[in-house]
């Protein structure tokens, strides 16, 4: 049986429509709540990591010392050779694992806001999954800078570096294609200050609630990313160093 590991940050930021699509594949899930001081198996436990968001940045090791934990074990995953999946704060942990660098973003994008390909990423079999440019959700006031040795893959008007691919193995998106609608509902009522303090690309509440065909387009772009991950899975064809 195919194992996925799930990295969760906050009880509200689960896998959302991934979860079908794993259990339809007949796959077995495993969850490490950080937040409740859980720790990560080794990866021969596993053949797949997934790493969700959260409301914390990934330097705030001083409130969240299991950050530093979660870190190593995302390390040992991508030496391992397993791939790995990184929504949100998962890409931006994914990022600076790889050596990346992970600052404040210029604007907060919370809401449906369209992104683009790059060129540089087109070569990828991840950018082939996606339109050249479609409509999805956001919840993220970070950003990440590329990883030596990957490569951009999206960018959108209020965020340059919206996802990035490594060693094919790898893959960071900022954006949250994976998203249901009673999952917006949650982060909402999680998140209500953030949306009362407003912001350029920070919609309302009645805004985000819409997109019904959004809804369906973006969980089909990451079913079809989930399938190639998990075909992906053989350390021997995978493995990379950083």
């Amino acid at each position: 049986m195919f194992r996925v590991q799930v990295f969760q940050h906050v009880p509200f930021e689960g896998l959302g429509s991934m979860e079908s699509v794993f259990r339809e594949a007949g796959a077995s899930v495993n969850h490490t709540h950080w937040f409740q001081g859980e720790t990560s198996s080794a990866p021969d436990a596993f053949d797949m990591l997934v790493i969700m968001g959260g409301p914390m940045g990934t330097y705030d090791e001083e409130k969240f010392p299991w950050l530093k934990q979660e870190k190593d074990a995302i390390k040992r995953a991508l030496e391992a050779g397993r791939p790995v999946l990184g929504i949100c704060l998962g890409s931006q942990l994914l990022a600076e694992v790889l050596g990346g660098q992970v600052t404040r973003n210029g604007h907060k994008e919370i809401g449906w806001f369209p992104v683009e390909k790059v060129s540089e990423g087109s070569a990828s079999w991840v950018s082939k999954i996606f339109p050249e440019r479609f409509n999805t959700f956001h919840w993220h006031g970070d950003t990440f800078s590329i990883p030596s040795g990957a490569r951009l893959l999206f960018q959108s008007e209020g965020c340059a570096h919206q996802g990035f691919v490594w060693n094919e193995q790898a893959v960071g998106l900022q954006f949250h294609p994976e998203i249901l609608p009673e999952v917006i509902s949650s982060w909402i009522e999680n998140g209500d200050e953030e949306v009362q303090a407003g912001g350029r690309y920070v919609q309302t509440p009645e805004k985000m609630r819409g997109h019904s065909e959004d809804f369906k387009a973006n969980n089909g772009f990451v079913a079809s990313l989930c399938h190639e991950l998990m075909r992906r899975s053989d350390p021997k064809e995978t493995a990379g160093e950083f």
